[in-house]
């Protein structure tokens, strides 16, 4: 058996959680690869190849990354290959499926547990619920809750760097442009200390106390869904079920009730602080500590002494 791990590089950065991918894989067969596809700087391709358990790493150079054309990539390289893995981040979640699609197989999302090579544990029902299932399928395509998995160790000798030409894609449609983010925005999915904002901060008045909040304590920023469908946060901060997955060493709850879709995302955290004024939120069953406060409040409060 051996294992692809599949990591989509943009802006030059390899995705932190390519490192805990990489574990969950080790803990399937010895034979792990990666695959890299995007602008992927050498000293980048280095790195990953100093994973422990990696045996080789190809790079795949294409310039605009989409997730129809990195489909195409990785259903090139799967050949020969027992489980094909990505993480469950956003790139993940959009490519883990076509590839499937294209291979013909069933996909197995966010398992967060290794059994055996074809059965696997995962959340189910918005992370009420810890389901053991087996796939009876070759390749197993899967993607990896990878805060339930440590990053994988370094190595003294690196495994080989190898470059593959990409491949054309099929589709009728390309990926014509992408926009940076800030330079100094942190990385959520990375992040050690999170700062979330829910529908307690109102507006989007409230939504920029949260970042600038953020920005003094070098963390990444977070909403629910709510913030999200109202256009008040940007799609990319949403933490839950249907959002990015989070497991930062201290998670700041502002004016969130604690939906289950929204816990599905960040109850791994070590450490939870939450601030609202309902004393009856669900997300005080699960935060460490509650403070029953206005959430701009104390926001503001907490930038002033900051």
């Amino acid at each position: 058996m051996s294992v692809l791990v599949v990591s989509l590089v943009l802006n030059g950065k390899v995705p932190a959680a390519t490192r805990h991918t990489v574990t969950c894989a080790v803990q399937i067969a010895p034979d792990v690869d990666v695959l890299l596809i995007g602008e992927v700087p050498e000293d980048a391709a280095s790195k990953v190849a100093a994973y422990a358990g990696v045996r080789s790493v190809f790079v795949c150079p294409i310039l605009k990354v989409g997730a129809e054309g990195s489909a195409c990539q990785v259903k090139a390289l799967a050949q020969g290959y027992s489980h094909i893995l990505f993480d469950a981040g956003t790139l993940g979640k959009a490519v883990m499926p076509r590839v499937a699609a294209l291979v013909g197989v069933p996909a197995l999302s966010e398992i967060c547990e290794v059994v055996l090579a074809d059965t696997f544990k995962r959340y189910i029902y918005a992370g009420s619920l810890l389901a053991t299932v087996k796939i009876d399928v070759t390749p197993v395509i899967a993607s990896v809750r990878t805060t339930s998995f440590d990053p994988a160790h370094e190595k003294e000798t690196p495994a080989s760097v190898h470059n593959v030409e990409p491949v054309p894609s099929p589709r009728a449609f390309t990926l014509l442009s992408t926009q940076k983010k800030r330079e100094d925005t942190v990385d959520l999915e990375s992040a050690r200390i999170v700062v979330a904002a829910g529908r307690g901060v109102i507006d989007e008045a409230g939504f920029k106390a949260a970042e600038k909040l953020a920005d003094r304590l070098h963390a990444g920023l977070a909403s629910t869904r709510a913030l999200v469908d109202a256009f008040i946060a940007p799609a990319d901060t949403q933490v839950g079920q249907t959002g990015k997955i989070v497991a930062p060493d201290l998670y700041l709850a502002f004016g969130i009730s604690g939906a289950i879709q929204h816990l599905a995302g960040m109850k791994d955290s070590k450490v939870i602080v939450a601030v609202n004024t309902d004393p009856e939120a669900p997300i005080i069953d699960v935060c460490d500590y509650w403070l029953e406060a206005d959430a701009v409040q104390t926001i503001e409060a907490l930038c002033k002494k900051l």
